[in-house]
């Protein structure tokens, strides 16, 4: 039986300029998988806690103090629970709370020659963790731009030289995600 494919686009809520992510995943991936799958997708590094919120339903790690209503991401395939057309939320870093928006755009079938999952598309760089979630990020960028900023030097030594907020090589992820998901 051919496989079905969902192209998904991801995108982080709360960031202006956007920052996004377009994905070809199996849709008989567990959420777990798909965590892996925005994670690297977006760039992050996968250090703290994340939830999915499909339809009114919380899905992620369980929590063995059982302080977190979380039904287990490893007992849910993403077609059971979305399909073309559905929007879904993730949310990564419960300090940070990185909220990312995430819409099936189409579903079809997998081409024979392809390898899943695959970036196909996206904008600009994930900001770095921790770095204080949307109101963080805003006053990172404003940082960077600005050379006279108070914060400029000690915000470049964090970020280091190579960071640039404005680059996503589509390419480079969709290899990430091919060897690590």
């Amino acid at each position: 039986m051919p496989r079905q494919i969902f192209q998904l686009k991801i995108s982080l809520a709360g960031v202006r300029p956007p920052v996004w992510r377009r994905v070809l995943v199996p849709g008989g991936y567990t959420l777990d998988r798909l965590h892996r799958v925005v994670q690297h997708a977006m760039g992050w590094r996968d250090c703290h806690l994340h939830s999915f919120e499909i339809e009114g339903r919380q899905y992620g790690e369980p929590d063995p103090d059982g302080e977190l209503a979380l039904h287990d991401e490893l007992d849910v395939r993403l077609d059971a629970v979305v399909g073309k057309g559905s929007r879904f939320h993730y949310t990564y870093d419960f300090g940070d709370w990185w909220e990312h928006d995430l819409v099936v755009e189409d579903a079809f079938t997998a081409d024979p020659d392809e390898r899943y999952p695959t970036c196909s598309g996206g904008e600009r760089a994930c900001p770095p963790e921790d770095a204080g979630g949307p109101a963080g990020w805003q006053a990172l960028l404003a940082a960077l731009a600005d050379p006279g900023h108070p914060e400029h030097a000690r915000t470049r030594d964090w970020v280091g030289d190579r960071f640039d907020p404005d680059a996503f090589d589509a390419r480079r992820a969709g290899t990430l995600l091919r060897r690590l998901c």
